[in-house]
């Protein structure tokens, strides 16, 4: 087959993605969902996934469209597709996912995949994960789609280099930590939290999955700048990290809401101890540019298996009890004043805008 030149329009959207990347400079997990986001547009798809190479498997550690309930999902690199275009470095179409012998058909099924394209992502010379695009239909790739993809993979690639000097360990890291405060991202939680739940389901103890919001941080931004907004950001994170156990997973899955997998949560009544116990250790104050601030989070907790028997089941349900919990202590409890000489900063900066 000849590569050919992609049309005007997706030659328009793959520089408009070019410059988006250089806004996000090193945020290698924002660029991986930059570009499967961008995926879908650019070749039609109902999903897209970049699935990065651990071990014997490819994990999805960014995904997008129909693919979105999947991350952290694994696939086999020796009964996949994926797998295939890894060890061989270069794209693959599957036509039809019931007739390809390379396909993890189950795998398919399950995410009503009918046709694929995947293409190699390259770091340091070798390929470490793909670019997979997928359709509900079959036949819905051709080569057409490979030419457009292809110059994501590029960007992706050079992307990887850029954002990871250091090797390919560091690339690992950054794909699964929040560059910010360190803590695992959303993907890596994901990963985290369906491997535990599979792990309870052989009979291992129950787990339990805990989100936090970090109230009061658009004022921080609002009033003293972003830099104090991430110091706050920072602060916080390392409050929750401190109260928790080196077994538990401690995330950011973005702006201000974190997340905590706990393992070895026996009872109903021992997850709403460990909620109140974490919401009360990030409760305080902190010096942010001079000023004595109020911070501090609310929580909300679900345990497999009576709150859900999947990962992001759980993860809506503890979402929903974290906010019915927000709106509680606001009526309960409201936020701590801000001392005067923040107060007025932030009338400052307000009627400096006006």
């Amino acid at each position: 087959m000849v590569s050919s030149m992609p049309n005007p329009d997706a030659l328009l959207r793959i520089i408009d993605l070019h410059a988006q990347v250089a806004q996000l400079g090193l945020d290698l997990a924002g660029v991986m969902s930059l570009a499967v986001n961008g995926t879908l547009s650019l070749v039609h798809a109902d999903g897209a996934a970049i699935e990065m190479a651990e071990g014997d498997e490819l994990v999805y550690r960014a995904v997008a469209g129909s693919a979105a309930n999947q991350l952290g999902a694994r696939v086999s690199r020796d009964k996949s597709l994926s797998g295939v275009c890894l060890k061989r470095g270069v794209p693959l179409i599957c036509d039809d996912a019931d007739a390809d012998p390379r396909v993890d058909q189950r795998a398919c099924r399950r995410v009503g995949l009918r046709s694929m394209v995947v293409l190699p992502l390259m770091h340091m010379g070798s390929p470490v994960g793909v670019l997979k695009a997928y359709a509900h239909q079959p036949g819905r790739f051709g080569r057409d789609d490979i030419d457009v993809l292809e110059l994501l993979a590029k960007l992706m690639a050079a992307t990887m280099y850029w954002a990871t000097r250091y090797g390919r360990d560091d690339l690992f890291h950054r794909a699964t930590h929040d560059e910010l405060t360190g803590l695992a991202n959303r993907s890596l939680f994901m990963d985290r939290a369906r491997h535990s739940i599979a792990e309870a389901e052989r009979g291992m103890p129950a787990v339990a999955v805990l989100l936090l919001d970090m109230d009061g941080l658009k004022t921080i931004n609002d009033t003293l700048g972003h830099a104090a907004g991430d110091a706050a950001l920072i602060e916080f994170s390392r409050r929750l990290s401190v109260a928790t156990r080196d077994s538990d997973t401690v995330a950011r899955l973005g702006g201000d809401e974190f997340a905590v997998l706990l393992g070895r949560v026996e009872t109903r009544e021992a997850l709403a101890l460990t909620v109140e116990r974490l919401q009360g250790a990030v409760d305080g104050t902190m010096v942010l540019n001079g000023q004595t601030v109020p911070l501090r989070g609310s929580a909300g907790g679900a345990r497999y298996p009576e709150d859900g028997m999947e990962a992001t089941l759980l993860v809506e349900v503890a979402d929903r009890r974290m906010y019915s919990a927000k709106r509680r202590r606001k009526a309960e409890q409201p936020a701590p004043a801000w001392p005067p000489a923040a107060a007025d900063a932030l009338d400052g900066r307000w009627s400096s805008m006006h």
